[in-house]
């Protein structure tokens, strides 16, 4: 029993390290230094934590990080350089609470805590980038606060009962596994999102007509799809938003998951009717929309220009597709082609009615 409490300190102090590597040592250390907590025997090894210099150390490290961490894409960058850092320090606070038995078990501890940590660390900095998604602060001074919470009420547990604080830290583990798919890739999509706006002022490269060839890398799944041997009138790469789900009964073809690197496809054959284009953990993925009774419309984003299609009588599918910032040009060309697509076809029908009704 004293060795899995052990294990849970260790992998406990190397899980919050990952969120907070500063606080979790400053916090600790002071505790021990002014005796808030009385370490039990098997614990002497963390002493070392209350030394002041320690102390002082890691407490002026919190306190640039407290203030980074709530500043947009500050916090990111913060995040970016303590990629490495913070895996080792929790691998070095592990293995401080387990102590060196032999080299291979040292190594062990390293891994898994240095894994624990990279975890924590992966899921914290991708949530901050979903927040910078957005140009006002509060999100990230509220989620930075909430996570310097977590990390005190965290310390606590592991103190005052490890075991408990283990099997916490073992289901959020196994959660972030679950969804790590959707977290990278909103991670991958927020970065390419970000480097292009960085990269690419609005405007610029826009092309002076719609872009009529699939990247390669797309055409095949395509050309699986078009059974009736449709021609492409554009095809614009894009990476899908988060919609609603959209029901089958309503003429399109299931849900397409946020955040997949992919293409929309408008054919000549069918002007009421897109296909986007991707793969999904490698595989091909294809879903038909159908434009029926729906609206599309352009929505700028700080980072994003987004083309919403929504239904018309408030209920049914919802889609986005995100494009680089800079690409707002090329985004209203494409809305400006789906409206007049989606009315020439309504106006036609109702010339021929007209004709048909016509006397003599």
């Amino acid at each position: 029993m004293e060795k899995l409490d052990l294990l849970a300190v260790g992998l406990g102090l190397a899980a919050l390290a990952g969120i907070n590597l500063y606080l979790t040592v400053f916090a600790t250390g002071l505790a021990i230094h002014f005796h808030w907590i009385t370490l039990a025997p098997q614990y002497q090894s963390l002493e070392v934590l209350g030394n002041p210099w320690i102390i002082s150390i890691a407490g002026s490290l919190y306190f640039l990080e407290f203030f980074a961490d709530k500043i947009p894409w500050l916090d990111s960058i913060w995040d970016a350089v303590h990629t490495v850092i913070r895996p080792i320090g929790g691998a070095l606070l592990a293995i401080q609470v387990l102590g060196h038995p032999s080299p291979a078990f040292t190594v062990i501890v390293a891994l898994l805590a240095g894994g624990t940590s990279l975890v924590a660390h992966t899921a914290k900095a991708a949530t901050r980038l979903a927040s910078n998604a957005s140009p006002e602060p509060f999100s990230n001074i509220g989620l930075s606060l909430g996570e310097d919470a977590a990390v005190l009420g965290g310390l606590a547990l592991v103190h005052f009962n490890p075991i408990v604080a283990l099997i916490i830290f073992v289901i959020c583990i196994g959660a972030f596994f679950y969804f790590a798919p959707r977290i990278l890739r909103a991670m991958k999509a927020k970065i390419w999102l970000a480097w292009r706006k960085l990269n690419g002022p609005a405007d610029r490269d826009v092309p002076p007509s719609l872009p009529l060839t699939l990247p390669t890398r797309f055409a095949s799944i395509f050309d699986k799809e078009n059974v009736l041997g449709e021609t492409i009138r554009w095809a614009a790469p894009c990476v899908s938003g988060r919609g609603a789900s959209a029901r089958r009964s309503l003429g399109v073809s299931g849900r397409i998951p946020a955040n997949l690197f992919g293409a929309l496809v408008a054919t000549n054959e069918e002007p009421r009717r897109l296909m986007f284009v991707a793969r999904k953990a490698g595989r091909p993925f294809a879903r038909t929309i159908d434009l029926e009774e729906t609206n599309v419309s352009r929505e700028p984003k700080f980072l994003s220009e987004n083309l919403v299609i929504l239904s018309s009588a408030g209920k049914g599918p919802r889609y986005f597709f995100v494009f680089p910032r800079s690409q707002a040009a090329l985004v209203e060309q494409i809305v400006q082609d789906l409206h007049r697509r989606c009315s020439e076809p309504a106006i036609q029908e109702e010339v021929t009615a007209n004709s048909a009704s016509a006397p003599g």
